[in-house]
């Protein structure tokens, strides 16, 4: 019953613990998509926002190519004009150095137009004006140089060039405009990958809140499920403690009738064996010394009876001594002290012992004596069984309130770590000792001897004294 009802209590706990369980599953499954969700917005808005920065990056450095490109043909424009209105070299350093990076400009123009259909197409216009114009130039420059004054004057009286630069103007103004779209583009693209990843951490950490709450709320049932059934199991464990103690009083209160019986069975075998045997011996002796006197005149026949009265009575005293064993009369008629006594003295006669005792005047009850009686009387059976001693030591002394009884040998002892339950009639011996509400102390070594102490109460508590139908006992004075 009791493996089943502990049985019963592991199984509903680890089904409670399964059933929790679900849905702290479902909160950290919640919690790692929302980490993952979160990885993938970031990571996405990243790349986003790194090609909408490289657009602009182009873009920016699209319009400042445009922008020094237009600024060098103004600037040999302008060296072409000095140079045609003075004629001196100085004046053409201008659009020297304007010639040469315009190219290198040009260059770099189509290298970031790669990939750019419209962008390219215009580059291309604008290529062919602006080589056109730097033509012009040329031409103006040269016939300046060669002295003659009235072609170059006419070439600049002509509206070529000035066609020309406005077709620069025009194309360098429509790829600004591209640029300026691509620039707007990029700056869109960041502005929507910054709005996805705050409305995706939004949503992450939403979604991880709402975790943490079942979390909680999860941690929260666990230890309320935990709670009760740590109560159960408390409930469980008082029942089954008190269902112990319940069977152990029962033990204890069965034992303590079995030693009843035990003394009981004792007392009758003692009082049939004093009754019927000791008459029978008696009688026997008796008869044998009647005929002991009718046959004086027969040497053989009055020898014959000599020997059947020394076997009677061996057989008296081995009667005698069987009844003091069963039931020691001594204890009603001389006392403990006496008792113990006569009990050590015909021990060490049987044992060749050597026993050394050392015993005050007490005043316990009936059963108290006894007990202390079969203690001494059990403990002196096992010295001489178990312990190959030499000498034995019987204590009795009186504290007043308790007595304290202790029979001690010097033999072999014996490892009380190591000692059976029931090792040396031990187990009973204890027994009757706590049951005279009483504690039994056992000291031994091997090599060095035993020492069995046990303190008994002089009366027994008022409860115990009331459930014997006995006075209690009255207060010490002062007390």
């Amino acid at each position: 019953m009791i493996i089943h009802t502990l049985t019963s209590s592991l199984v509903g706990q680890r089904l409670q613990r399964w059933l929790a369980f679900r849905p702290l599953t479902l909160g950290l499954g919640l919690a790692v998509m929302a980490a993952l969700v979160l990885v993938f917005i970031n990571e996405t808005g990243y790349r986003q926002s790194t090609r909408a920065l490289q657009e602009i990056g182009e873009a920016q450095g699209e319009r400042l190519v445009l922008s020094s490109l237009v600024q060098n043909i103004v600037d040999a424009e302008n060296g072409q004009l000095g140079y045609l209105l003075t004629g001196q070299p100085q004046y053409r350093e201008p659009y020297d150095a304007a010639h040469k990076q315009i190219s290198n400009q040009l260059a770099a123009l189509r290298k970031l137009y790669e990939g750019k259909p419209e962008e390219s197409a215009r580059l291309a216009t604008l290529n062919d004006h602006v080589n056109r114009k730097l033509a012009e130039i040329e031409m103006t420059v040269r016939l300046r140089e060669s002295g003659n004054d009235d072609a170059w004057k006419f070439v600049v009286t002509t509206d070529v060039g000035r066609e020309e630069m406005a077709a620069i103007r025009t194309e360098a103004a429509g790829l600004m405009a591209l640029s300026n779209q691509s620039l707007m583009a990029g700056q869109a693209q960041i502005a929507r990958s910054l709005a996805t990843a705050r409305l995706g951490i939004g949503l992450a950490a939403l979604t991880g809140l709402f975790a943490f709450y079942l979390y909680l709320r999860q941690t929260h049932r666990l230890r309320e499920a935990g709670q009760r059934q740590q109560q159960a199991l408390e409930r469980e464990r008082n029942a089954l403690e008190d269902e112990v103690r319940e069977r152990t009083a029962n033990l204890a209160e069965l034992a303590t009738h079995l030693q009843e019986v035990r003394e009981n069975e004792r007392g009758f075998l003692a009082r049939e064996l004093h009754d019927e045997l000791g008459a029978l011996l008696t009688a026997a002796k008796l008869d044998a010394a009647r005929l002991k006197s009718r046959l004086a005149s027969s040497p053989e026949a009055t020898e014959r009876l000599q020997h059947l009265t020394e076997l009677l009575n061996s057989g008296i005293a081995l009667k005698r001594r069987i009844i003091e064993d069963l039931r020691p009369s001594s204890l009603a008629n001389l006392g403990l002290v006496a008792s113990l006594e006569i009990l050590g003295r015909e021990f060490a006669e049987r044992s060749g012992i050597q026993v050394e005792m050392a015993l005050e005047p007490v005043e316990l009850s009936e059963g108290n004596q006894l007990t202390v009686y079969r203690m001494v009387q059990e403990s002196l059976t096992n010295i001489g069984k178990y312990a190959k001693a030499s000498e034995a030591t019987i204590v009795l002394q009186n504290f007043g309130s308790h007595v304290q009884v202790e029979v001690a040998d010097n033999g072999q002892g014996f490892d009380v770590r190591k000692m059976k339950p029931a090792t040396h009639g031990l187990a009973g011996m204890r027994h009757r000792v706590e049951t005279a509400h009483g504690k039994l102390n056992i000291a031994s070594t091997p090599g060095r001897g035993t020492t069995l102490r046990a303190m008994l109460p002089v009366a027994p508590p008022p409860a115990v004294a009331l459930a014997n139908g006995l006075p209690p006992t009255p207060p010490a004075p002062g007390g």
